[in-house]
C-alpha cells in the first residue's frame, strides 16, 4: 500500500493544521500562569487559580475527544476539524478579552472541547498512512508540535513582556488563519464505505476507555499512556511556575526554555525517529524513551541552577521518540474503521490527565512556592513525575513481555 498524491496533499494540511495549532498554544503557554497572577494576591492562590484553569480544559477534553473522534468515524474527519479549530480561535479572543477569572474559566472550558479535535487529526493520519509507517508518520505530527514549539513560546514570551493579553489576541488570529486554510484546502480522508453509524456508547469516553483496555494488543498499554501523560502533565503544568519561583524566569525566560524543548523534539521526531525505528524497533524505542524520562525527571528536581534545566532538556532526547512508538504500536492493533475512536480514546487519556495533573502538581507546587530555592523540597513536584514514569516503564516491560510470545506464537 503506497501513498497517493492525494494523500500526500492530505497528509500535508494535517501537519500545517497541527503546526499552527501548537504555535498559538505555544504563544500562550509561558504567559497564561503569570496573566493570572494579576487576578491574585499570593502565589498559593496563583498556583490554585491557573491549576483550576487548567484542570476545566482537561475536564472538557477528557468527555469530547472520544464524541470529536466517533463524529469524526460518523460523519468525517474535515467537518469536525475546521469546526473545532473555528472553537479555539474563539476561546483565545476570550482569554485575551477577559476581565475577570471566571470569564477566564468559561473560556477555558470552550477551549477544552473544541482543543479536543486532536483525536481527529491523529484519526485522519491513520487514514492516509499505511501500517507500517504509521509509527514515523505520528512522528511527523510530533516533529510539527515540536515546530509549533519552537516558535510559540519564543514568540509569546516576547509578546507578553509587552502585553500579557498580545499572545492571546496573536492566537486567535492564527487560529482565523488556520480555519480559513483548512476550508480552502483539505480534503476528506475517510471515504463512506469506511464510515461508521454514530452511537453515544462509542462517544462515552468511560465505555471508550473500558474498550481499549480490553484490546488484547493495546490494554496493558492504557496503563501506561495513562501514567506516562499524567508524569508529562505535572512537568508541564507546573514548569512555568516552578521555574519563575525557583529562578525568577519570567515570560521571555520560559519561552527560551519551552523552545529549546521544541527545537529538541522536533530533531528527534523530525529526523531522527525513523534511523531510531530501524536501530531499536518500537519496543525497545518505547522503553528507552521511558526510562530516560526517570532519569530527567529527577535531575529537573535536583538542579540548583537555571542553566542546568537546558542541559537535561538535551540530555532527554530519547524520551521524545517513546510517544509516537507507543502510537505506532496501537494505531496497528486497531481496525480501520475504529482509528477515529481509538485515537479519541487515546485523547481521553490525555485529557484526563489534564484534569488530575494540575489538580496535584499546582497545589503541591503552591505549598512549597516559598521554600528557598536551595532547598531539596522545591523540586517535589518533579520527583513524583520520575516515580510516576518509572511506574510506567515498569508496565510496559510487563505488556511487552507478555504480548510478545503470544504475536511469536501466531503472526497472523
Amino acid at each position: 500500500m503506497t501513498a497517493t498524491p492525494a494523500r500526500q496533499a492530505s497528509l500535508a494540511f494535517i501537519l500545517v493544521a497541527v503546526f499552527i495549532d501548537m504555535l498559538g498554544i505555544g504563544l500562550a503557554i509561558p504567559v497564561l500562569p503569570v496573566l493570572v497572577g494579576q487576578f491574585t494576591s499570593s502565589r498559593e492562590l496563583q498556583a490554585d487559580w491557573y491549576g483550576v484553569l487548567v484542570v476545566a480544559y482537561g475536564l472538557m477534553q477528557f468527555v469530547c475527544a472520544p464524541l470529536m473522534g466517533a463524529l469524526s468515524d460518523r460523519y468525517g474527519r474535515r467537518p469536525i476539524l475546521i469546526a473545532s479549530i473555528v472553537g479555539l480561535g474563539v476561546h483565545y479572543l476570550m482569554i485575551a478579552l477577559a476581565p475577570s477569572l471566571v470569564f477566564m474559566l468559561v473560556a477555558r472550558l470552550l477551549g477544552g472541547v473544541t482543543g479536543a479535535s486532536l483525536s481527529v487529526a491523529n484519526a485522519y493520519v491513520s487514514d492516509v498512512t499505511p501500517h507500517e509507517k504509521r509509527a514515523k508518520a505520528f512522528g511527523m505530527i510530533g516533529a510539527v508540535f515540536g515546530l509549533g514549539f519552537i516558535c510559540g513560546p519564543a514568540v509569546g514570551g516576547i509578546l507578553g513582556d509587552i502585553d500579557l493579553r498580545l499572545p492571546f489576541f496573536v492566537a486567535a488570529a492564527l487560529s482565523l488563519v488556520n480555519a480559513i486554510y483548512g476550508f480552502v484546502v483539505v480534503p476528506e480522508s475517510l471515504p463512506a464505505d469506511r464510515r461508521t453509524a454514530f452511537a453515544i456508547a462509542r462517544a462515552n469516553p468511560f465505555s471508550a476507555l473500558a474498550r481499549l483496555a480490553r484490546h488484547e494488543g493495546i490494554g496493558g498499554l492504557v496503563g501506561v499512556f495513562a501514567l506516562a501523560v499524567l508524569a508529562q502533565l505535572i512537568l508541564q503544568t507546573t514548569w512555568v511556575l516552578s521555574t519563575h519561583f525557583r529562578f525568577g524566569w519570567g515570560p521571555r525566560e520560559n519561552g527560551i526554555s519551552l523552545f529549546c524543548v521544541g527545537l529538541v523534539a522536533a530533531i528527534v521526531q523530525g529526523a531522527l525517529l525513523s534511523r531510531l525505528l530501524r536501530w531499536l524497533g518500537e519496543v525497545r524505542l518505547a522503553l528507552a524513551g521511558l526510562a530516560s524520562g526517570v532519569v530527567a525527571y529527577i535531575l529537573y528536581g535536583v538542579a540548583p541552577e537555571g542553566w542546568m534545566m537546558y542541559a537535561i532538556i538535551l540530555g532527554n532526547f530519547m524520551a521524545f521518540a517513546a510517544g509516537p512508538a507507543l502510537q505506532g504500536i496501537v494505531s496497528r492493533a486497531a481496525g480501520a474503521k475504529e482509528q477515529g475512536v481509538t485515537m479519541g480514546s487515546l485523547s481521553a487519556i490525555n485529557s484526563i490527565m489534564f484534569v488530575v495533573a494540575p489538580a496535584i502538581g499546582t497545589p503541591l507546587l503552591g505549598r512549597v512556592g516559598d521554600l528557598p530555592p536551595s532547598d531539596w523540597r522545591v523540586g517535589v513536584t518533579f520527583y513524583l513525575c520520575a516515580a510516576l514514569q518509572a511506574a510506567a516503564l515498569a508496565l510496559a516491560y510487563r505488556h511487552f513481555n507478555r504480548v510478545a510470545p503470544r504475536a511469536a506464537a501466531d503472526p497472523h
